[in-house]
């Protein structure tokens, strides 16, 4: 069992990015994958931002730190547990495409919470860093794609106003 938790707390983020990867690239129409691609990077940023943020303003021993008679699973330094980065990224990549392919959130979010069980079981994390994780990761998602996609609707609306239905082609063609 301990062979299982150790692996899921280690790897299972990359499967996790293996198939939205995957979602991503087959899954979704070209708008939404250019707006997912754009949505991930932002996401990045804001997912580092709360992360720096919330790591700043609250500190948590990990649990093999706390009490030395637990032995962490896998290999981890002894720095500060929360928020947990795996869950942040876990959080982000879920909340990212259930937007955009829901059965794909639906099966992202069932791993994510697996991956924050296993890090926890793991005993590199409390359950308030996993929780805090999760939200962070899904948050900085979320508030990427509302912005990726109120600026992609201006972004349109300027160009039907530009080019609007009733005008040939042979007159779009001629507006600079």
């Amino acid at each position: 069992m301990d062979t299982m938790i150790a692996w899921l707390a280690d790897y299972l983020l990359f499967a996790m990015a293996a198939l939205a990867l995957l979602v991503w690239a087959v899954g979704i129409d070209r708008q939404a994958r250019t707006r997912t691609a754009v949505a991930a990077v932002l996401g990045a940023a804001f997912a580092v931002l709360l992360l720096t943020i919330a790591a700043g303003l609250h500190t948590d021993p990990r649990p093999f730190v706390q009490n030395p008679s637990l032995h962490p699973l896998i290999k981890h330094s002894a720095d500060n547990g929360f928020p947990s980065d795996h869950c942040i990224a876990a959080g982000l990549l879920t909340s990212l495409l259930a937007f955009r392919h829901r059965r794909t959130g639906v099966v992202l979010a069932a791993a994510a919470v697996l991956l924050a069980a296993a890090r926890v079981a793991a005993h590199v994390h409390h359950l308030q860093d996993v929780v805090a994780g999760l939200a962070l990761g899904a948050l900085a998602g979320w508030l990427a794609t509302v912005v990726v996609d109120q600026v992609a609707g201006r972004w349109a609306e300027r160009a039907i106003g530009r080019f609007p239905a009733d005008r040939s082609a042979a007159d779009r063609s001629s507006v600079g």
